[in-house]
């Protein structure tokens, strides 16, 4: 009877410890050591801890305490920091003690898209270069792992890498030549976060996409609300054939994800490469709705169509330009570097002058040149009858006029108007041109 009643004292007393036993605070994967805070703007450190439980989280001379609510979540906001070269411990305090080390201060960018975002540095075309060349300790690295999911996750399965030959293979060739630029120029640390998944339509990016799949939720809502400097995006390939209604997507994508983070963070897009397996005439509108995304305040634009080496391959092999073209956006824009050519020639608008067409631009930088020096391409002219025709172009100045025998009261034009589209425009920064047709044209010029 005594060893009966001491057994039961016992478990009872141990239901009573087990039921005191607090679980220790937890951060998110997102934010460990290595990463990078970005400078200047509030930073917010959230995680988990027993409802009730008070946590503290000190950088540097800042702390900031609060106490998680009744679901277990708690969350502190530190005041901004100033890049300044050195590296910094966070401590967060609890029940336990966590103690993130090697942190750097200066910018934050997350990538984001389809297959040509998601290309590694192992499958780019000059992969031993790069490679051999990415001992860059103030770059660092965070890449999502492909998860979908029908409501927003709370966490992913990853860790904040410092740039180096053994983790750069398997990161964003795109994103990766976009923060090494950033870095070179800007001489502070680079945080990337890489959320890319090949193959995906827009639809599953939305903040309120329903359907089933949910990349926003399973890749983006674990990041947030990482303090940031804003996204990159190259995706629409696999929305080809929507035309304009790709471009109300645009609008709502830009809008969720800034809603969500609280701000109206920059977002640079890559207007996707001339490829030949698209149905007949499907390209050209999508390129017009990328474009008419920009009129979407603090958005921008990089226009590849001179980096295509195989039309017959939707994957040009070369990314590094079309990140230091994104790079391109970002300095100009978010890093006071006015002097600088961010942008290709983009469509403002034509005049009749006759039987010609005179076609102004934005975004002329040094001025208007032909690729190589070769007569300028893919320019057609229609008149009345709205059957167009080749036409020959000349540069005057800032302007191209346009003109074609047997047109002789023309209406309308087009530039690089066909799914494999090879034109030589540019300006003398060596930017190209964005496709364009002057009818009804729904594009926007980020000026």
């Amino acid at each position: 009877m005594r060893n009966l009643l001491f057994s039961v004292c016992m478990a009872a007393l141990g239901l009573s410890v087990a039921g005191t036993v607090r679980a220790d605070v937890k951060l998110p994967a997102v934010i460990d050591s290595h990463m990078v805070l970005q400078r200047d703007r509030p930073l917010p450190i959230w995680g988990w801890a027993d409802p009730g439980e008070e946590v503290t989280v000190t950088l540097d001379s800042q702390k900031a305490s609060t106490k998680a609510d009744d679901r277990g979540q708690w969350k502190v906001t530190l005041k901004p920091v100033q890049a300044d070269g050195k590296k910094h411990t966070m401590t967060i305090v609890g029940k336990n003690k966590i103690v993130l080390e090697d942190l750097l201060i200066g910018e934050v960018w997350l990538g984001s898209g389809q297959s040509n975002m998601q290309w590694s540095i192992n499958q780019s075309q000059r992969k031993k270069e790069y490679t051999a060349a990415a001992d860059k300790p103030l770059v660092r690295l965070f890449n999502v792992p492909l998860v979908q999911n029908s409501t927003p996750a709370k966490d992913v399965k990853a860790k904040w890498a410092v740039c180096s030959p053994k983790n750069v293979g398997s990161f964003s060739a795109v994103l990766y030549h976009f923060g090494v630029r950033l870095q070179n120029e800007l001489d502070v640390p680079v945080g990337l976060i890489n959320a890319s998944w090949g193959g995906s339509r827009i639809e599953p990016w939305l903040v309120e996409e329903k359907s089933s799949g949910g990349m926003y939720n399973g890749m983006i809502a674990p990041v947030h609300p990482f303090a940031l400097r804003g996204f990159t995006w190259y995706q629409g390939e696999s929305n080809v054939g929507e035309g304009m209604k790709y471009r109300d997507k645009m609008d709502t994508l830009i809008k969720g994800w800034r809603r969500v983070w609280g701000a109206d963070l920059s977002f640079y897009q890559v207007q996707i490469a001339p490829f030949s397996g698209y149905g007949a005439d499907k390209l050209p509108p999508l390129w017009e709705a990328q474009v008419a995304a920009l009129k979407i305040p603090g958005t921008g634009m990089v226009v590849c169509t001179d980096l295509v080496d195989n039309v017959k391959d939707i994957h040009p092999s070369n990314k590094q330009p079309y990140g230091e073209r994104l790079a391109l956006w970002a300095l100009a824009k978010d890093y006071g570097k006015k002097d600088l050519v961010y942008s290709g020639p983009l469509y403002k608008g034509i005049k009749v002058e006759g039987a010609k067409i005179r076609v102004s631009f934005a975004h002329v930088g040094g001025g208007l040149q032909a690729r190589g020096g070769k007569a300028l391409s893919e320019f057609e002219i229609a008149g009345t009858d709205a059957k167009f025709v080749a036409a020959e172009a000349t540069i005057d100045g800032s302007t191209v006029v346009v003109q074609a025998q047997g047109v002789a009261e023309p209406t309308q034009v087009r530039y690089g108007w066909r799914n494999t589209a090879n034109p030589n425009l540019m300006n003398k920064e060596g930017l190209p041109a964005s496709p364009f047709r002057s009818l009804d044209w729904q594009g926007g010029t980020a000026e």
